[in-house]
Parts: C-alpha cells; sequence; structure tokens
C-alpha cells in the first residue's frame, strides 16, 4: 500500500511529461485527481482485491473525494506545479512495481484526458457514488462490487 500523496505525485509527474510534450494538455486539477484516485483506488480492490493507499475516499457534492489531498491542494486549480525530486522518486517508485505500475497508467490512459468535469458526471452516474449518502465514506465493497466487472487484470 502507498501513501496516497506518493500517487499524487506519480499524477504530478505523468501529467507534466504530457504538458511538455502537447501544449494542448491540460494541467491536472484538484478535482481532476480526487477522480482519478477514486478510478486508482477501485482498479487496485478489483484486481488485487487491496488499496492501493490507506485513504478512505467520502463521496462529496462534486464527487468521490479523498479529505487529506484536498486539504493539500485547498484553494488550487492547477496542482502540478514545479516537479522535485521527491515527485520523480514516488514517480519512479510506482513505475517499478509491476501491479501498481499497471493499475496506474491504465487508469491514466483511460481517465487522465478526460476532464474534471466529465469524469464527476461520471462518477455521479454510477453507484458507489450514488448510493453513498453525502460526506459518508464510500465503501470499499460497494467500489469493488460495482467496478468488478470494469476493471481486470490482463492476466485473467
Amino acid at each position: 500500500m502507498y501513501n496516497v500523496f506518493e500517487i499524487v505525485n506519480w499524477l504530478r509527474v505523468k501529467n507534466n511529461a504530457d504538458m511538455r510534450q502537447n501544449p494542448n494538455i491540460e494541467e491536472l486539477t484538484q478535482m481532476k485527481v480526487m477522480k482519478l484516485l477514486y478510478y486508482i483506488q477501485a482498479a487496485s480492490l478489483s484486481i488485487t482485491n487491496k488499496r492501493m493507499f490507506d485513504n478512505d475516499i467520502v463521496a462529496w457534492k462534486y464527487g468521490p473525494v479523498v479529505e487529506a489531498v484536498h486539504e493539500k491542494y485547498k484553494g488550487y486549480r492547477g496542482i502540478v506545479g514545479e516537479i522535485t525530486d521527491e515527485d520523480l522518486r514516488d514517480y519512479s517508485k510506482l513505475q517499478s512495481d509491476a501491479t501498481a505500475s499497471s493499475i496506474l497508467n491504465s487508469i491514466y490512459d483511460v481517465y487522465g484526458y478526460s476532464s474534471a468535469y466529465d469524469l464527476m458526471r461520471q462518477t455521479h452516474r454510477e453507484k458507489p457514488w450514488k448510493e453513498t449518502p453525502q460526506s459518508e465514506v464510500i465503501s470499499d465493497e460497494s467500489i469493488k462490487n460495482f467496478y468488478s466487472g470494469v476493471f481486470v487484470s490482463d492476466e485473467d
């Protein structure tokens, strides 16, 4: 299991590299990172039966949220900023874990180019968020049950 901020740093480094290669790529926002974390956790629960990170995901008005990440980036729209050596170490650490890397890269490839708004609308149509009362934790069980048919391992 990883620290949620290691995963956020992986996403920041990946987005930074994309932005340098393509000027049309938008900077990762706080809202978008929340939805990507949600899908990363869903894929991890579905494929490995384990969380990728320990933090709970809460059903907020604009979709699933990791409160610690919200607190760190509160008031910021874009969250990539300057990439540090620590960010790069976190990226390398996750890339060197075959399972984590596979999940992260797959989720990024599928959802990373969608807008935060589109991802919010998508999560609002899906059972785990819809059936969880506002400000309550979205249970691992509801996430896993819903996404088990969506996120599957190539090895199955």
